[in-house]
């Protein structure tokens, strides 16, 4: 008699709109047993009530957390590696592209905060659990923006809080999922041997990522999503491929993409083993000096 398959546990960030609660919702149709974390208690509720409406009896937890502040993440990250003794899949999703400098609690710039340093600590926080359980994957949310990131200058680039107009925040953008990618290609050779795989792939073009702060967004993703254009489900498919398909057991420190079958090549400094180590002693340094 075969044993019946176990309930997955998946961490999920930024699963509260967008590609994530696509994401989730559709792991929560597969069985998954979700873990979200989220910054506002009522959306992640609404969330909550939605995904358990396609999926009966799914379980679904949720961590309020500001992915903003550091304290805030680390924090959250011990209180699930506590809670849980087991986590078989953990996707950092959540991200924002900002059309203007905002200045975090620690005294950050934003969107490196939260694309790039959240994933960082969470990731830490969360890999002794990932460790201990047999198989276990890490995947990360990149993005070909990364191609358009100017230069990257180490470790200036971390703390660089300059001022920047909406024009200007694509290569700011980009250089933030440059970080991710580089981070999760670091990743994977610093656990291999472990059993824990790590990748990272880019979406694609998705309504979901015009930015909230752009005033027309709405409208323009109703028209774009009529016209089938930057269809979110595409980019959510391959997170989920990702985190559950067997065809990638095993495999780690892939750059991939929902344009082509193969891996990606990433970008320079992407590409560069010495550059990948560097930026990761950059973080450690940074994120650890007592503050």
């Amino acid at each position: 008699m075969t044993a019946p398959a176990r309930t997955p546990t998946i961490v999920i960030t930024g699963a509260t709109s967008g590609l994530g609660r696509i994401t989730a919702t559709e792991l929560a149709r597969q069985g998954a047993h979700l873990v979200l974390t989220a910054r506002s208690a009522e959306r992640a509720e609404e969330t909550r009530t939605e995904i358990q409406a396609s999926a009966p009896g799914a379980e679904v937890d949720v961590f309020l957390v500001d992915l903003t502040r550091t304290a805030d993440v680390r924090r959250t990250g011990a209180e699930i590696a506590e809670r849980y003794a087991r986590i078989d899949v953990l996707i950092n999703n959540a991200g924002v592209h900002a059309f203007a400098q905002r200045i975090t609690a620690d005294g950050y710039p934003e969107m490196i905060a939260v694309n790039y340093f959240a994933p960082w600590l969470l990731t830490r926080e969360l890999l002794p659990v990932l460790t201990a359980t047999p198989g276990a994957r890490i995947v990360n949310v990149g993005s070909e923006a990364s191609r358009r990131h100017g230069t990257l200058a180490l470790p200036d680039d971390l703390t660089d809080t300059a001022p920047f107009t909406a024009r200007g925040s694509s290569p700011l953008y980009g250089k933030s999922k440059l970080l991710d990618i580089m981070f999760t290609l670091e990743l994977a050779r610093r656990i291999e041997g472990t059993g824990v795989t790590a990748n990272v792939l880019d979406p694609g073009f998705n309504v979901t990522g015009l930015g909230r702060e752009l005033g027309f967004a709405a409208g323009l993703e109703r028209i774009l999503t009529r016209l089938r254009i930057g269809d979110p489900r595409r980019g959510a498919g391959l997170i989920v491929k990702l985190a559950t398909d067997p065809s990638f057991a095993g495999q780690s420190g892939g750059y991939y993409s929902v344009r082509k079958d193969e891996p990606l090549v990433p970008i320079r400094p992407a590409d560069d083993a010495e550059w990948r180590a560097r930026l990761w002693a950059d973080t450690e340094r940074l994120l650890d000096a007592p503050r």
